[in-house]
């Protein structure tokens, strides 16, 4: 095989092209312009929340999330050990301490009762993230935040979509965060967007957003703020991606089972979880190897390139980094040296996950 099966790319169509082009022949190129207010109402009803908020990133997203629920540096923020460190991240933005928790095996989301182990005095909030698109269990989550009256931020940067008992992910918090970067369900280049149904936290994020620019009196801050505005070329491409976000999910899921089903009779093999009364969005396709270590898992990786198939690894744990407190979490610690993520992209050919099935039969 010649070509190069890549691990993800997305689907760009004439509609995000015109839309793009409207954006920019308009003049609205900055961060004014309909397609940012159209992104905004649309992504809000569509998570069933009053309001959305778009940002120039998803990292950007929580971190301003984090500033505007009033979280400093003597609070303890909750996050999985297994996640994309830019979780981590923002919560050192503001010199808050990262205390990571372990996981379910399952799910790969944080598990509600290594959170409630891990709580004390200065505990302020809980990021639950709905990992490769499978949302964290919000209900016990959402359960122990009231019983310690703690803030749930929920990062969805990768579950554009996803449902707990027939409700999307994003609405079922205090505040949730989406990524539109390149390879996430629907894209705008960079972007992301805050979901809440908080008046008086949605003002404080629309004021940070833009510098903390008083509304009554232009160039005058009685704070510090931040530049983390969407454009409007990139909410149109965010518009146009929105308009076929249940085709785009649908694509997901199809993908998913064509490698569901060509991978069903390898015994030592496990592929994305999905538990009763959720609804997985399958951002990426995850395999885990049975009792693989890490070295075995990158010669792995190492094999499919060289058959022209892209590959990931699975996150590192966040408490591994030198930035972080190591931690005992035994499942994390288990989980990502076994797994990777397959190509999915939503154009991929039922030929080439047939071909790179070939391929992942024979490497076992």
């Amino acid at each position: 095989m010649n070509k190069f099966i890549p691990i993800s790319q997305p689907s760009i169509t004439q509609k995000e092209i015109d839309y793009v082009t409207d954006a920019i022949k308009s003049g609205w190129v900055s961060s004014l312009g309909k397609y940012i207010d159209e992104f905004e109402t649309k992504f809000a009803k569509y998570c069933n929340t009053k309001y959305a908020l778009a940002t120039s990133n998803g990292t950007t997203a929580l971190h301003l999330t984090l500033v505007a629920l009033g979280i400093t540096s003597e609070d303890e923020v909750i996050i999985p050990d297994f996640t994309f460190v830019a979780t981590g991240s923002a919560v050192k933005y503001i010199g808050a301490k990262v205390v990571t928790v372990d996981i379910e095996e399952d799910t790969l989301c944080i598990d509600p009762k290594e959170i409630e182990r891990s709580i004390t005095a200065k505990t302020k909030a809980i990021i639950p993230v709905h990992l490769y698109g499978h949302p964290a269990d919000m209900i016990a989550i959402n359960k122990i935040a009231k019983k310690y009256n703690l803030f749930v931020v929920e990062d969805a940067a990768e579950a554009h979509g996803a449902e707990v008992n027939g409700k999307k992910v994003g609405g079922l918090s205090d505040a949730g965060i989406f990524s539109f970067y390149g390879n996430k369900i629907i894209t705008s280049g960079e972007g992301g967007i805050i979901t809440t149904n908080n008046k008086k936290l949605y003002d404080k994020m629309k004021l940070l957003r833009d510098h903390a620019m008083s509304k009554n009196k232009r160039y005058w801050h009685t704070e510090v703020g931040f530049n983390y505005r969407m454009t409007n070329i990139q909410a149109a491409l965010g518009v146009a991606q929105f308009d076929r976000i249940d085709e785009l999910l649908e694509k997901k899921k199809k993908i998913f089972e064509w490698y569901q089903d060509g991978l069903k009779d390898i015994s030592n093999i496990k592929l994305n979880f999905q538990k009763d009364g959720y609804k997985n969005v399958y951002w990426m396709v995850c395999i885990e190897f049975d009792r693989y270590k890490e070295k075995q898992r990158d010669r792995f990786i190492v094999n499919l390139k060289k058959q022209g198939i892209d590959s990931r690894p699975f996150f590192y744990p966040v408490s591994d980094m030198p930035m972080y407190d190591n931690c005992d979490t035994p499942i994390t610690h288990k989980v990502y040296q076994r797994g990777i993520n397959l190509p999915s992209y939503f154009d991929i050919k039922k030929s080439d996950v047939e071909y790179i099935v070939k391929a992942v039969k024979e490497l076992v």
